[in-house]
């Protein structure tokens, strides 16, 4: 059964959604996370139920993070996406809180041409777990902050909390 609740946080109103599951902690795996006015951001649908109680570790370890005591997400994810897409989603996890990779490197690190650059950015902006999947901490080759489904503002907010 699909899930939701909302929390607060220092980017605004975060709409969780998740799915039962009787192997992740509290119970419920993770299948999104969007911000207000996401680009391709999850929308609640008929036949979701409200459940603040089933996201309480995922709550928990939210805001232990924008407290800055959490470094590292333990959370289970429920992910749909191409195989493309999926590689470059776990190659997102590698990337060390307060560091940054170039869309080059991320390409070079799951073995895609440096030409598959645009695909890369196709697929991180289809990350449906802002946040707890780092799509932020990939910037330009020169170091510009470039694309970022939740906006550039919510990215450099987030990089600059991590002190990257």
């Amino acid at each position: 059964m699909t899930v939701y609740t909302t929390v607060d946080s220092p980017l605004g109103e975060l709409l969780l959604v998740g799915e039962e599951s009787k192997t992740a902690k509290g119970g419920t795996a993770l299948a999104s996370l969007s911000v207000p006015g996401q680009k391709g951001g999850a929308v609640v649908q008929d036949g979701w139920r409200p459940s603040p109680q089933a996201f309480g570790e995922i709550v928990s370890q939210l805001r232990t993070y924008f407290d800055g005591g959490l470094t590292r997400f333990d959370i289970e994810y429920v992910t749909r996406g191409s195989a493309f897409q999926q590689r470059v989603w776990q190659a997102l996890d590698t990337i060390p809180y307060g560091s940054t990779t170039t869309y080059g490197r991320l390409a070079e690190r799951i073995g895609a041409p440096r030409a598959a650059v645009r695909a890369l950015g196709s697929a991180l902006g289809a990350n449906p777990l802002l946040v707890v999947r780092p799509c932020h901490r990939v910037i330009g080759a020169n170091g510009s902050l470039t694309g970022y489904a939740g906006g550039l503002e919510r990215k450099r907010q987030l990089l600059a909390h991590e002190g990257a």
